[in-house]
């Protein structure tokens, strides 16, 4: 797949009317599993259809019959990620906001899977990306400016809270991102038992960063004040 390469973000077609015969389980769920798994380990060019089917031990016709096709299998499992945006529109507390965003790293093993999911449609884009950052991480900035212009004392936000909000964000997502650089640096702080520790140290560095804003914007009269006239030019 290459950066031109685009798939539908409408809703899908229904299902045919006859199902194919599948004798040992729910033949969806492995089918969105063994999609995660080779969509993610490979990309999405690089996985077929029949590699799917194979890996998920189901007759290959089973992926027409439950997503029409690769392309639609590839719209399930990337819809099905565990995304701590989705549906944030609102937030209280930090700490809400940072219960919300770090529990899916409680799934261990299967985050890295939906990470290295993540990464391949950044470089090699399908559009679903962007409907991701239109649906639900824009929502979510949006809930966390709010929430920052309550606490600066602010009506409407500025260039500074819009960056401050980027930043109190991205404590949690570079948990996501970074996760095999923490693995390598500091692999006692990784894994599940960890995210309730990270959720209260976000929480406080956080707190740092709107205090430090609130300091810098309180200064802000006063160096003004503090600065001699300018005398103009003769």
């Amino acid at each position: 797949m290459n950066a031109s390469t685009q798939i539908s973000t409408a809703p899908d077609p229904g299902r045919p009317a006859a199902a194919p015969r599948d004798e040992d389980g729910d033949a969806s769920v492995r089918l969105l599993r063994a999609g995660l798994q080779l969509f993610a380990e490979q990309g999405y060019a690089k996985t077929s259809i029949r590699q799917i089917a194979t890996t998920a031990q189901v007759n290959i016709a089973a992926v027409s019959y439950y997503f029409g096709d690769k392309a639609g299998l590839y719209k399930a499992v990337f819809r099905a990620s565990p995304d701590p945006a989705r549906d944030i529109h609102a937030l209280d507390s930090l700490d809400q906001l940072y219960a919300r965003f770090l529990e899916p790293l409680k799934q261990g093993d299967d985050m890295r899977l939906w990470v290295k999911l993540y990464r391949r449609e950044m470089l090699e884009p399908t559009g679903l990306w962007q409907e991701k950052i239109d649906c639900d991480m824009r929502p979510m900035h949006a809930a966390v400016v709010a929430l920052l212009c309550r606490r600066l004392g602010l009506r409407q936000p500025d260039d500074e809270v819009h960056r401050l909000a980027i930043t109190v964000v991205g404590l949690a997502v570079h948990l996501f991102i970074g996760c095999d650089v923490i693995d390598a640096l500091a692999p006692q702080l990784a894994g599940a038992g960890e995210v309730d520790v990270w959720q209260q140290r976000l929480v406080l560095y956080a707190e740092a960063l709107i205090a430090a804003e609130a300091q810098r914007r309180h200064a802000l009269p006063r160096a003004a004040a503090a600065r001699p006239p300018t005398t103009p030019f003769r």
